[in-house]
């Protein structure tokens, strides 16, 4: 269902970015306290080892641990009211856009829709539109995640006044270059990797044995996440980083801070202090949320995507009973 295909004319592109907007609201309940330690980890400039005494977090167990105890349940879902803004938005508009790119390249170029690299470049582009749409929102929830106790920002309503008189309208857009750097191959790779692992189960599960379609498409999901945020990781990293430029004196508590003047310096910074690993910093934590996100943002999609043809068939047939 992942794409425009000539044969199935089932979702519309307005079905797909309600789709895509419940799969993405479903996904980030579940996903949300691996993105908070991603993130802590991401901003740790201290070697993420138990080895190193300055480091407040050195693994998602004792980071698990320490953040239960020093601020409680709750902290797993610090960010999350911005988060959902986030994971909807994001799922309406990058799911349109990819319905829509898919079938316009079989309507005006002589490209199979279903090609793994046709997903590849319309992935890629229909990310980065909704990356545009949605980042300031990603940008406050980083900040939310990010900050400890006491907090700088009571709710979202103080953030954005504050973030906006203290540091201008720019502020909500930082760290967009590295992001749309990042997004189109990792989304790319995301569609693109989903469809050649489905058509590899077509050919390598016989066709008595297709049962359970909503696993395989978690399998499947799962799997073009790992593989696509392994290849595009530093870049998130980096995004982090500059997000919180400006916020330093609400992470005092967690250890160093440092200030970046743009893409290049933090990259030159990471590099001189923290070394190649630095670039590395929360890979556990993010493999399992990408694994976890990913499936299940296929999964909820394509499941989405049959009920809602799953009802129209149901209306045409009692339209024409009727």
């Amino acid at each position: 269902v992942v794409g425009y295909d000539p044969e199935a004319k089932c979702v519309s592109t307005a079905e797909a970015a309600v789709a895509g907007s419940a799969s993405g609201l479903v996904t980030r309940v579940f996903i949300s306290p691996l993105d908070v330690i991603k993130i802590r980890f991401q901003l740790q400039i201290e070697q993420l080892s138990s080895r190193n005494p300055g480091a407040k977090y050195h693994g998602i167990l004792q980071a698990v641990q320490r953040i239960f105890q020093e601020e409680g349940l709750a902290a797993f879902w610090k960010g999350h009211v911005p988060a959902q803004f986030l994971s909807v938005g994001y799922g309406a508009v990058q799911f349109m856009a990819f319905e829509s790119l898919t079938k316009l390249v079989h309507n005006v170029t002589s490209y199979d829709a279903r090609d793994s690299f046709v997903h590849f470049v319309c992935g890629g582009l229909a990310a980065c539109t909704a990356t545009v749409a949605v980042q300031p929102v990603d940008t406050l929830r980083t900040r939310f995640a990010a900050q400890g106790e006491p907090k700088i920002y009571r709710n979202l309503r103080h953030a954005v006044v504050t973030m906006y008189q203290t540091e201008g309208p720019r502020a909500f857009y930082r760290g967009l270059t590295p992001t749309i750097v990042a997004v189109f191959p990792y989304a790319g790779l995301q569609f693109s990797f989903y469809n050649i692992l489905q058509q590899f189960s077509e050919w390598a599960i016989p066709a008595e044995e297709k049962k359970g379609g909503n696993i395989k498409n978690l399998v499947c999901g799962s799997c073009a996440g790992i593989i696509s945020k392994t290849l595009t990781y530093p870049f998130d990293l980096i995004k982090k980083r500059l997000q919180v430029g400006g916020f330093e004196h609400a992470r005092a508590a967690f250890g160093q801070v440092r200030s970046y003047r743009g893409l290049l310096d933090c990259v030159r910074q990471i590099m001189r202090e923290e070394g190649p690993r630095g670039f590395f910093k929360g890979l556990s934590p993010s493999l399992l949320k990408a694994a976890a996100s990913t499936g299940l943002i296929f999964f909820w999609y394509e499941l989405f995507c049959s009920l809602l043809c799953a009802l129209k068939s149901t209306d045409s047939t009692m339209r024409k009973e009727g």
